[in-house]
């Protein structure tokens, strides 16, 4: 039976030895490129195993802050973040440029991502430096954010929503400090997607529906169920007859 086509992404290229099993059930990856963990070594690699799976490749840059994984804002000003994110940026697309490569998009990673999708500065930083590098790809924020608005006059925005992390009611997501801030079973990454993309809202950790739009679904590469989660996925939509 034809399944239906959806677009999920995951962020690879980050140590968790889960990519060689996670990259056949994606359409795009997000590649790490040194802020938050990654190197050249790693992003060839990876790049190399996206091709091999003809999966679409995207830059995934973060605060450089390997101590907390890109997952909390360091003490760095404006100008030395703008520099470290064209670093990363720089270095993703010498190597793609390299393989001849397209990159297809950007996405930012951790809390550069939740900041950039609330605040103007953060937001507005991060496109400058994409900006100053001449870039004109696509860019990966989550539907209705600041990053999504301020994108939009001079790039491609694809909304993206996320398979494994609960919301809030505002739509944005559930600190990692909480116990129910990622799903933990396939079964609740299904309902959470089905709903996302079938119904276009999500249940939030209060337990209320909100509306919600994304065109890309992401699961995190370092999460232990990714792996059962994507395979449940991918068997759960070949179950629904596609339009």
């Amino acid at each position: 039976m034809k399944k239906h086509f959806v677009n999920i992404n995951a962020d690879l290229g980050e140590g968790a030895g889960q990519d060689v099993l996670i990259m056949p059930y994606l359409s795009s990856c997000n590649i790490a490129c040194g802020g938050h963990t990654g190197d050249e070594n790693t992003v060839e690699t990876t790049i190399q195993m996206a091709q091999d799976h003809q999966v679409k490749i995207g830059a995934h840059p973060s605060y450089p802050d390997r101590a907390h994984f890109g997952r909390k804002r360091p003490d760095i000003d404006n100008i030395a973040l703008e520099e470290s994110i064209m670093e990363q940026l720089t270095l993703f697309f010498k190597i793609a440029g390299q393989q001849s490569l397209d990159v297809h998009h950007i996405k930012a990673h951790g809390a550069l991502y939740n900041d950039a999708a609330r605040d103007e500065n953060t937001a507005t930083l991060f496109l400058n430096a994409i900006r100053r590098l001449g870039i004109t790809c696509k860019i990966y924020a989550p539907f209705n954010s600041v990053l999504h608005h301020l994108a939009a006059p001079t790039f491609e925005v694809v909304y993206e929503a996320f398979i494994d992390r609960m919301y809030n009611e505002d739509l944005s997501l559930v600190n990692r400090n909480n116990a129910k801030a990622l799903h933990q079973n396939p079964k609740a990454a299904w309902k959470q997607l089905y709903d996302l993309y079938f119904l276009e809202e999500v249940t939030t950790i209060t337990g209320k529906k909100v509306a919600i739009k994304a065109n890309t679904f992401c699961i995190h590469g370092d999460h232990p169920e990714a792996c059962n989660m994507l395979q449940y996925i991918r068997e759960k939509l070949t179950e629904i007859p596609a339009e």
